[in-house]
């Protein structure tokens, strides 16, 4: 049985990463903020194929409890991906961000990423060795952890940390067959977008800022997650995948 962790499960590109991999033949152990009544009629359709977890990624103890009910359910790991992520409550300019915003989503996106990142990490180099693998750890990063937004500036940086935290576990676990690679979303339509639509379909459509000219989609993330953990690229680690239309091209 290969099992698959899944973070931020609820969300678009959690649950459409979801959907990947209980298609691949995974079976998946989601975590999410999202309240157990309110998840269940999303994850019904998979069965017994996702086991869904409510758990709190800025909180040491939800942490570890989640990892020791998926180990204690599956006795191993086959793969991390790490969604889980949350943009400021409200955007601010820097002069004026709070540091109860920045703790907010620094605890998440950054601390959290890294800690449950080191907890598994430290079950998986136990596992098995397969083809000189033991698993694989995504990340989801954003195209925010280089491109500037001002009046979101905690966000940008918790990104940032994300791409290091990448760079950090790739070099640390390479030696145990722990291959460690991250994606870096572009625009895609999700919960987060919701509240900057035109903005972005303005962006998209008449200033042309991306060269494939459509939103991305959470089913685009998804596909790029599995590629990743899915051996087809087992000489790949420490590697950021920007999927974002090609946003990151920089062009004249």
């Amino acid at each position: 049985m290969k099992i698959a962790v899944i973070t931020g499960a609820a969300g678009g590109i959690g649950y459409a990463t979801v959907e990947k991999f209980v298609a691949e033949g995974y079976t998946v152990a989601a975590m999410d903020l999202m309240p157990a009544d309110r998840a269940a009629e999303k994850m019904a359709r998979f069965g017994d194929k996702v086991t869904y977890f409510v758990g709190d990624l800025s909180n040491s103890d939800s942490r570890k409890s989640f990892v020791e009910a998926v180990y204690a359910k599956y006795g191993h790991v086959d793969v991390l991906v790490n969604v889980a992520g949350v943009a400021p409550r409200q955007r601010n300019d820097i002069l004026g961000m709070t540091e109860e915003s920045y703790d907010w989503v620094m605890g998440i996106n950054a601390k959290g990423t890294f800690f449950l990142t080191q907890l598994f990490a430290n079950r998986m180099i136990g596992q098995p060795i397969t083809d000189g693998i033991r698993g694989y750890i995504v990340n989801i990063s954003s195209m925010s952890a280089y491109t500037s937004s001002t009046n979101r500036g905690e966000y940008c940086i918790s990104k940032a940390g994300v791409s290091m935290i990448t760079t950090l576990f790739a070099d640390r676990l390479a030696e145990y067959g722990i291959l460690v690679n991250e994606i870096r979303p572009g625009i895609i339509m999700t919960g987060m977008t919701e509240t900057v639509k035109a903005k972005y379909d303005h962006l998209i459509n008449d200033v042309g800022i991306l060269p494939i000219k459509r939103w991305g989609q959470p089913e685009d993330i998804a596909k790029a997650v599995y590629t990743l953990s899915s051996g087809a690229l087992g000489y790949t680690t420490g590697q950021s995948v920007d999927v974002d239309g090609g946003f990151h091209i920089q062009r004249l």
